[in-house]
């Protein structure tokens, strides 16, 4: 009996002690899956790098005048203000201010205030102070003269781009006008390139 009673205290404490040794096991990996938990949080919490944004590509300065004309950086700004101040101007045969302009005395004004150039007063006479040219080879700051119906020069003007060019004309003053226009394309002579006048679009 002594020996029977002997051998169940043993297994009460084998028991207690399997019943104690898996509650440690039970914390060991509780506390392991507690670490690798944080470690995954830790991981999740790490900032990943933004992409670098792109700077937009820089475009083509551009700006509208009251002329109506979209200028772009190889447009000659200070051109296009002198003629502005002019803008508008009405036509007087000899006249030479503000209150009245012709076609010669206007170009001659640009000229001078844009590229420091002295032109002759006549829109015949200013065949002699340039390189004549073709109408496809004209650039900006060229100058376009036309005939009357007996063959004679009796107008000039600037040329801007895209078959625009700026005059004095009879009946509406400083403005803007098209080659391609059919009056001024049946009157067509020349162009006339000055070669102290230089401009981006060569």
């Amino acid at each position: 009996m002594k020996i029977k009673r002997f051998l169940s205290i043993i297994l009460v404490l084998a028991a207690i002690g399997s019943l104690s040794s898996c509650g440690f096991l039970k914390k060991i990996l509780s506390s392991d899956l507690e670490t690798e938990e944080e470690y995954a949080l830790e991981e999740v919490s790490v900032e990943v790098p933004q992409p670098v944004k792109k700077k937009p590509q820089k475009t083509e300065s551009s700006q509208k005048t009251k002329m109506n004309i979209t200028l772009c950086d190889k447009d000659n700004q200070k051109l296009y203000e002198v003629i502005e101040k002019w803008y508008g101007t009405p036509y007087k045969m000899g006249g030479c201010t503000y209150s009245g302009v012709d076609c010669s005395c206007f170009v001659i004004n640009v000229y001078e205030a844009v590229y420091n150039i002295k032109l002759s007063r006549r829109a015949m006479d200013m065949v002699n102070d340039i390189k004549l040219v073709d109408r496809k080879s004209l650039v900006e700051g060229d100058l376009v003269f036309f005939r009357n119906g007996n063959g004679n020069i009796n107008h000039v003007g600037i040329y801007l781009k895209n078959d625009m060019f700026a005059h004095a004309s009879t009946s509406k003053g400083v403005m803007v006008s098209k080659l391609t226009e059919k009056y001024w394309d049946s009157r067509f002579y020349k162009g006339g390139r000055h070669k102290n006048v230089s401009t981006k679009w060569q």
